[in-house]
């Protein structure tokens, strides 16, 4: 399998006024194209943390992250930016929706950044909408909509650039079961459709075993993969 993502001997801690916090101590993993990966862990291990460096959040005190053979870090702030629009998606488990604008003003936030013909991007957020299932809601703001439809509208917007990398953020934990299942059969279906790799944060076992591969965060270090039910 081709590798799309490399991290190489991360490191990260937090300094606390009295104490130290390392949250990752060597992290080493990849990911290939197309490939779904589940990283599990406690909560308060540094799975989100793990997460953020991953898509360009924010950086590793040591370690390296590669897209494509490119450092991601060895980038200046613009150039990552760019390349975190153009090739990564993000769904997190709080939708991070801007409460002024409606679903399209929402989903269209990615291809702005990149400058996109703002007719051809608009078409393009508009099919997206439909294909989550929110045709009838695309003049809704946030606050007008389930949290169900709210996460169907983040997928929509991690996907308005057609990244080929997903980073997904335990995206069903506000979620009641059932709908929380109809998100995952949305990403799990759309990230196979159309090819993106996905990375997955989540404690449930049950979402774990619907990926290729699972590794368990413990201490700051990914351990061997964890086998899938």
């Amino acid at each position: 399998m081709e590798t799309l993502l490399t991290a190489v001997n991360l490191y990260k801690r937090y300094i606390l006024p009295h104490k130290t916090v390392h949250v990752l101590q060597g992290a080493s993993f990849t990911v290939g194209v197309g490939e779904r990966v589940a990283i599990i862990g406690r909560s308060g291990t540094g799975k989100s943390t793990l997460l953020h460096l991953l898509g360009g959040l924010d950086r590793p005190d040591q370690g390296e992250i590669r897209m494509d053979d490119q450092s991601i870090y060895a980038l200046r702030s613009r150039a990552r930016s760019l390349l975190r629009a153009r090739q990564i998606g993000f769904v997190f488990q709080s939708y991070h929706l801007l409460p002024e604008m409606d679903v399209v003003e929402n989903v269209l936030l990615p291809a702005m950044a990149l400058g996109e013909n703002h007719a051809r991007a608009r078409s393009r957020a508009q099919e997206l909408i439909a294909l989550v299932g929110l045709a009838d809601r695309m003049t809704h703001t946030p606050l007008e909509l389930s949290g169900g439809e709210q996460q169907r509208v983040a997928l929509a917007r991690a996907l308005m650039n057609q990244p080929r990398l997903l980073l997904a953020d335990e995206p069903t934990g506000n979620l009641d079961r059932d709908t929380g299942t109809q998100i995952l059969e949305l990403l799990f279906g759309l990230s196979h459709q159309h090819q993106h790799a996905l990375v997955i944060v989540t404690h449930d076992p049950q979402v774990a075993a619907r990926c290729d591969r699972v590794l368990r965060l413990e201490g700051g270090h990914l351990l061997a993969e964890a086998p899938v039910a």
